[in-house]
């Protein structure tokens, strides 16, 4: 067993959740919950909010809303990415155009996935790919 699986399964991971739909946050924190190895630490509405409980909460994972009055998601991850580079950002949107990937990708976020997707599987999946070596 590698180190990042053998981190994997000895830690929980850390996850904030950055919606500015309830219903969302709830449901990000149900699968969050259900998906051994992670657990949800915190939750935001805006991209402004994200960045104040990234530096109180030091998640190691941030599933970030695209679309948020205020700062929205790209701009909340390319912060994050920057301020903190161990930290693995995943824009979530309800929809799934070229040029929100496009930005997404831009902004150091490690995967774009549709909100419909989002469930425990697609957690660990992403995690795995992206997170278990940090």
């Amino acid at each position: 067993m590698g180190e990042g699986q053998r981190r994997l399964s000895l830690t929980q991971t850390r996850v904030l959740t950055v919606d500015d739909q309830i219903v969302f946050r709830d449901a990000a924190r149900d699968v969050i919950a259900a998906t051994p190895g992670f657990e949800s630490v915190g939750v935001a509405a805006s991209g402004e909010e994200a960045l104040a409980e990234v530096e109180r909460l030091q998640p190691e994972l941030v599933l970030l809303d695209v679309r948020m009055p205020g700062m929205g998601g790209i701009e909340a991850a390319r912060r994050i990415t920057e301020a903190h580079p161990g930290i693995v950002v995943v824009l979530i949107s309800i929809e799934g155009s070229d040029e929100v990937a496009e930005d997404a990708h831009a902004s150091g976020a490690a995967a774009l996935v549709r909100k419909q997707e989002f469930g425990p599987a697609l957690l660990r999946r992403i995690w795995e790919a992206h997170g278990a070596h940090v």
